[in-house]
């Protein structure tokens, strides 16, 4: 069941990542619209982490979607640029948590 949480993550990123194609039918945009917002997208790759997918992975598939020449349709989109840097806020760590993990680690006793 893991690896299935693993696809599922995968093809949710791409999948808002690469958004609604120009020609989309009414009732594309409006599943768009209820289901393929960041909170959304957010919680459906939360799921899939809580079950089986790393934190390691969204960041490494964040990572092959920024880098990875089979992924140059994205990166040439603005859009799709702009959206994945929203998913990189989210499951980044922020400055904030990594200097808490510091303290907290160095006040052990």
């Amino acid at each position: 069941m893991r690896e299935w949480h693993v696809k599922h993550m995968e093809k949710t990123i791409i999948k808002f990542v690469t958004g609604l194609s120009g020609n989309a039918s009414m009732w594309e945009k409006r599943q768009n619209k209820r289901y393929g917002t960041l909170n959304n997208v957010c919680k459906q790759i939360g799921y899939d982490i809580k079950h089986g997918a790393t934190i390691e992975q969204v960041l490494l598939l964040l990572q092959k979607i920024r880098n990875d020449s089979s992924f140059s349709s994205l990166q040439e989109n603005d859009d799709s640029m702009q959206r994945l840097n929203e998913l990189d806020k989210h499951f980044l760590p922020s400055k904030e948590e990594i200097s808490y993990n510091i303290i907290s680690d160095s006040v052990r006793i």
